[in-house]
């Protein structure tokens, strides 16, 4: 369950929001955005030794400035219900997605590398995975053919690699 998709469940809902100075407010959520800003209304300001009380009728608060959010267990249950109900449909590992790239972000950050080493090749088609076995198959060729030299000497210095290579 992420932070931001708790928050925007928890709109119009009364919760307890407590700043990094020590100050609590109590109000009904309004509005939040994706910096965690927050907008609350018909809050209670209390001071960070608890001797004060202040009455407002709206308060924005930057989100880089909170400390702790306290909100009602019914709408934790129902974000975690609603969740449940939508993972039913996938299968698969992280992220509950099924085979391919259905992450919705394009292309983006794929070339090159795309999502380092990890655990093995994510193959589109059988294609792509018979064009980097052969590839692969290449390169330990020449690596091997660089080891032996044309008198069959072996070209291999202990612990610096090929002679004159690498």
């Amino acid at each position: 369950m992420l932070p931001l998709g708790l928050l925007n469940a928890a709109q119009g809902h009364p919760m307890l929001v407590e700043l990094k100075n020590g100050e609590t407010l109590n109000g009904h959520l309004v509005s939040c955005d994706t910096w965690m800003n927050l907008t609350l209304k018909e809050v209670v300001q209390t001071s960070p030794e608890g001797d004060r009380f202040v009455r407002l009728p709206e308060v924005y608060v930057k989100g880089n400035n909170i400390k702790y959010l306290r909100v009602p267990d019914e709408i934790i249950d129902q974000v975690s219900e609603s969740q449940k109900g939508q993972q039913g449909g996938l299968r698969g590992g992280r992220g509950g997605q099924s085979r391919g790239d259905h992450s919705g972000r394009g292309d983006r950050g794929r070339g090159r590398g795309g999502r380092g080493r990890g655990r093995g090749r994510d193959f589109t088609t059988p294609h792509d995975k018979a064009q980097w076995i052969l590839r692969y198959q290449r390169e330990e060729e020449n690596y091997k053919d660089s080891l032996v030299s044309p008198h069959g000497h072996l070209n291999y210095r202990l612990g610096r690699g090929p002679v004159g290579g690498l």
